[in-house]
């Protein structure tokens, strides 16, 4: 539907302007990897005006090399009510034959598919005509508006490889940048004109999208900036200034009512302690309140007000941090906002800024009463004491736990009206992870029977809950068969079912049984036999030719598993697999085989302890995996009495 109604635009014929024609005429080095396209032009320049006002024009510009490059000739501007969209042309130079332009006119405005209720960000995607393998494609738009907070950002190095990247920034008489690259090293600014400053970077690499790297912003070159005001126009130059405007934001917000205090004592009647009680308000707005996010301008960062919240029984997630925090004062318990990004490694210490940020959650300050034996996502403030972090918009995450997208993050901690970078802790993998227990009847047919146990705890139970309460019956039918990893036979299920699946506080134990037909194979009277049944613990991402990004796992764990083969009667163990074990920095894997009667019996584990393995470590993580898989394929061999 989108590229039938984005077809109809008007195509005029109109000379390209100077910059893209320059742009047109590079001559392009010799690529590795063969990309689609190149971008020959990554070029901002950002106006900022005495009154806060910031003007940026962008200029983006591609050379179309393959069939699969046809889709930078689409462009997608996103906007709301802080950056308008004050124009927007096209352009495209063939290889042969006129060049076209298209305008704002001939794109189509749609929302992005978000998921919130509402929020004003829009998006405006603009078809260029002409985008073929051999023609250069380019745009410019200018957007125009007068953002909450003074800063900027250039992200220059993209999917494909970039020839030239330049960024102006024009500041008024008197005010000041302050500069920061990630992911690349500093590059002083070239000379210029007044106040001007240009930054300008050739050859940019592309950035190689490869499976389990860190999230795109921790990896790709970006230069993050801070206008300088003088006095009179607000600037956040550090996180103790971006926590005093956010709490700023939010400073009116939880005002309590005697609604919300009737609901507190409902709530807490049957808890006798204050750590009880703050349970009973945690486990009310994770599990009763919905998540529904209304965000326009400024309530993208700014919460509603707690009694709304409790009135409506929905909000986002600063809306859910804001109810619950007002509950929790109601039993004499603080909290405090946290900010924090849902990626990993996005969050840089050294560049203060609230844009860092995707999401809010609590910092629960424990009363005297509370055990910090099953807390596992506290840490001891200098100032504040022994905090517990909670986020209330997962109903599937255990009071004392932490979600595995945030651990080992960054998170501002907002108290007494001042801002505190702080890392999230890293929850241990003795408590997040997978415990199997497989009895199974091998037949002399090579066909296997049996039943399999799995308990889940800390980050693997919630995910667990999340995947599994979301899925039809046939496809938890499908997600169980994928439990087998890849077979030769095909997966027989006979029965499966879940306890404890609804009780975060519990562990959830999945039980089903299954049959796999003609599991071992049958070569000169002997039986080959593959003791690991079940899934494969390693992986092949490190067989895809050579990576260039770290590996990041989603979090620490730990899995455990025991097969016991019944063999049948006529048959005797001749050989059994060689035990394995294997050790890097971030993970160890072992396994053993043993034979006790005519039951074989399989045990093996595998540990992370870190969710990053760097990319001097990937030759480790390499050999690792291929240990792993030999220790999977190995075979038992049986022979007839």
């Amino acid at each position: 539907m989108l590229a039938l109604l984005a077809s109809g635009a008007v195509e005029a014929w109109c000379a390209p302007p100077d910059w893209l024609q320059a742009a047109s005429r590079e001559l392009l080095p010799s690529y590795t990897g063969d990309p689609p396209a190149v971008m020959l032009r990554n070029e901002q320049i950002a106006t900022v005006k005495n009154g806060g006002e910031v003007t940026v024009v962008y200029r983006r510009a591609y050379k179309i090399l393959r069939q699969e490059g046809r889709d930078y000739g689409t462009a997608r501007i996103y906007f709301d009510s802080e950056t308008r969209l004050a124009s927007l042309k096209a352009w495209s130079i063939p290889p042969a034959g006129r060049s076209y332009e298209v305008g704002e006119k001939d794109a189509l405005e749609t929302v992005p598919f978000s998921g919130n209720l509402y929020e004003d960000t829009r998006v405006k995607v603009l078809r260029i005509p002409a985008s073929e393998p051999g023609a250069v494609v380019g745009y410019e738009y200018e957007q125009r508006g007068r953002p909450s907070v003074l800063q900027g950002d250039w992200p220059f190095q993209v999917e494909v490889p970039v020839r030239l990247a330049r960024m102006t920034l024009r500041l008024p008489p008197g005010w000041e940048h302050r500069e920061f690259w990630a992911n690349h090293p500093t590059v002083p600014p070239q000379a210029s004109a007044g106040n001007d400053l240009v930054w300008e970077l050739r050859d940019v690499p592309a950035i190689q999208t490869e499976p389990a790297m860190p999230a795109w912003q921790a990896s790709a070159g970006q230069l993050l900036l801070t206008y300088v005001a003088p006095e009179g126009v607000t600037s956040l130059k550090s996180w103790d200034e971006v926590g005093r405007w956010y709490s700023g934001l939010a400073s009116d917000r939880r005002q309590s009512t005697p609604e919300l205090q009737q609901k507190v004592s409902d709530l807490t009647a049957g808890a006798s302690t204050v750590f009880g009680k703050a349970q009973l308000l945690a486990s009310f707005v994770q599990r009763e309140v919905r998540y529904v996010a209304i965000e326009i301008g400024i309530g993208g960062y700014q919460p509603h007000p707690a009694s709304d919240i409790l009135r409506n029984r929905y909000g986002d997630c600063k809306d859910k941090v804001t109810l619950l925090s007002t509950m929790l004062r109601e039993i004499g318990v603080e909290s405090y906002y946290v900010l924090i990004n849902s990626r990993r490694g996005v969050v840089n210490p050294e560049f203060a800024s609230p844009y860092a940020f995707n999401h809010a959650i609590l910092a629960i300050r424990m009363p005297p009463d509370a055990s910090s034996r099953d807390l596992h996502g506290m840490v001891t403030h200098p100032r504040l004491g022994p905090l517990l972090f909670f986020d209330p918009t997962q109903p599937y995450v255990r009071f004392g736990d932490l979600p595995a997208e945030l651990q080992s993050s960054y998170g501002l901690v907002m108290a007494d009206n001042t801002g505190d970078l702080i890392k999230m802790p890293l929850l241990p993998a003795t408590i997040n992870g997978m415990r199997r227990t497989v009895k199974v009847r091998l037949l002399e047919d090579g066909s296997i029977q049996g039943e399999a146990q799995e308990t889940r705890i800390g980050a693997a139970a919630s995910d667990f809950r999340g995947a599994w309460l979301n899925l039809s019956e046939a496809d938890q039918k499908k997600l169980l068969q994928g439990y087998f990893g890849r077979q030769t036979t095909s997966v027989e299920l006979e029965r499966f079912s879940v306890k404890r699946l609804d009780q975060p506080e519990e562990e959830p134990e999945l039980s089903y049984s299954f049959r796999l037909p003609r599991y071992a194979t049958s070569t000169a009277g002997l039986l080959l036999l593959r003791p690991r049944v079940m899934s494969e613990w390693g992986s092949d991402l490190m067989e895809s030719g050579e990576r260039k990004q770290p590996v990041e796992f989603p979090s620490a764990v730990l899995r455990t598993e025991t097969i016991e083969i019944t063999l049948p009667q006529g048959y005797i163990v001749d050989e059994l697999p060689p035990p394995a074990d294997a050790k890097i920095a971030a993970a160890s894997y072992s396994s053993t085989s043993a034979l006790t009667g005519s039951v074989l019996r399989y045990t093996r584990r595998l540990e992370i302890t870190d969710v990053l393995v760097d990319r001097e470590q990937l030759p480790d993580l390499k050999k690792f995996y291929r240990q792993i898989a030999a220790d999977e394929k190995a075979r038992a061999v049986l022979k007839p009495r």
